[in-house]
């Protein structure tokens, strides 16, 4: 049975990993050339604490 340290580990990362595939999902849905996404997607994945956030908040590019 894994400690509950461990739990609460692999618990952070699966929201980490579940704010960064918001952004990008985000991302998705905005008009940006291909350098920009990739450096906005960086950028949330770089900071995963408050990558997610600053990407949605700043709403780069134009909706689509």
């Amino acid at each position: 049975m894994p400690y509950p340290t461990e739990i609460i580990r692999i618990l952070l990362y699966v929201c980490l990993l579940g704010m960064a595939l918001l952004a990008v999902m985000y991302l998705r849905q905005r008009r940006l050339s291909w350098l920009a996404y990739c450096g906005w997607g960086l950028f949330a994945l770089l900071f995963p604490a408050i990558g997610p956030f600053v990407v949605i908040l700043a709403h780069p590019g134009q909706k689509r």
